[in-house]
């Protein structure tokens, strides 16, 4: 998700209160945010979302959560994938009864999804949309 580090280093990078809200019409508003709490890993979290309507809720479409990693250089890593229109919610790492969880098959899809769309808001022209004067807060 280079796409999304280059936005976050647009914005003077990732802080608790994180919370970024992009406007490119004719695309879908894209939500970045900090969680309030860590990743799986105990990293720093963060979703990144495409939000719709529909009868007057926000309508996520689709919205991934990622840690924050350091070791080897700033990369984002998928945990969380989530299509309310599709009805759908997949966890690919988490941390279930003080126990660590991997999935690796499903959090291969995840990191193949995060690729692909990663490419689609370069080629969509986020980056270049975001103006940190007029959408950033917190």
């Amino acid at each position: 998700m280079q796409t999304i580090l280059d936005i976050l280093k647009k914005a003077g990078g990732w802080h608790p209160g994180l919370y970024l809200k992009i406007d490119n019409a004719p695309f879908m508003e894209l939500v970045i945010e900090a969680l309030d709490e860590s990743g799986p890993m105990g990293l720093p979290a963060l979703s990144v979302a495409h939000y719709g309507t529909q009868n007057g809720d926000a309508m996520r479409d689709p919205e991934m959560c990622f840690e924050l990693g350091l070791y080897g250089g700033v990369h984002l890593v998928p945990f969380y994938w989530r299509n309310d229109y599709a009805g759908a919610e997949e966890w690919s790492r988490n941390v279930v009864a003080n126990h660590y969880v991997h999935l690796f098959e499903l959090h291969t899809q995840h990191q193949r999804f995060a690729e692909m769309w990663d490419r689609n808001l370069r080629q969509q022209g986020f980056i270049e949309a975001f103006d940190p004067q007029k959408h950033t807060r917190g």
